[in-house]
């Protein structure tokens, strides 16, 4: 009778740790405020008008929502406009954010990856995740390597059982 052969999971020795980015996404809505709507002639806002605007919005439909606030439109918006938007947002809204949807995606990381004990990663064997069921920023991907790559031993991007290397600690 035949011996047989015990099947070993490398990956499972290796002693690589998963960091995936995917477990620090934020949920909730996300939404998109564009001040262009409410420029007169598409250039210029009118106080009057915004302020009536401010006064007259439905803003309990931004409730639990990560709000981003923006002017894609190259126009004359003054700073308060965006202030007033804050305020009016703030008791509905989660987060209130400048910038574009895809600027709330990486504050919102920013937050999270800020709150990490990033000292479990001294002298380990790093294999940051590459898939994921939500969009990762690439700016999270940088971010965590930025904090990663002066602790651990080694850096790897994927899956542990198919990596890219990234970086290496030299033997001293």
């Amino acid at each position: 009778m035949e011996a047989e052969e015990q099947i070993v999971n490398r990956v499972a020795n290796s002693g690589l740790i998963t960091f995936d980015l995917e477990e620090y996404y934020q949920p909730g809505p996300r939404v998109l405020i564009d001040i262009k709507d409410q420029l007169f002639q598409g250039l210029i806002l009118k106080e009057k008008d915004f302020r009536d605007h401010i006064k007259a919005h439905d803003w309990k439909q931004y409730e639990g929502a990560y709000v981003a606030v923006t002017c894609s439109v190259d126009a004359i918006v003054p700073t308060w406009a965006y202030m007033l938007l804050a305020i009016a947002l703030e008791p509905h809204a989660k987060r209130v954010f400048f910038g574009s949807a895809e600027a709330l995606e990486v504050a919102l990381y920013q937050e999270r990856l800020a709150q990490i004990d990033w000292q479990i990663f001294k002298d380990a064997k790093v294999v940051v995740k590459g898939c994921s069921k939500v969009a990762v920023p690439i700016a999270a991907y940088v971010e965590a390597t930025n904090k990663l790559k002066p602790l651990a031993a080694s850096l790897m991007f994927g899956e542990p059982c198919s990596t890219v290397p990234l970086y290496k600690r030299p033997k001293v």
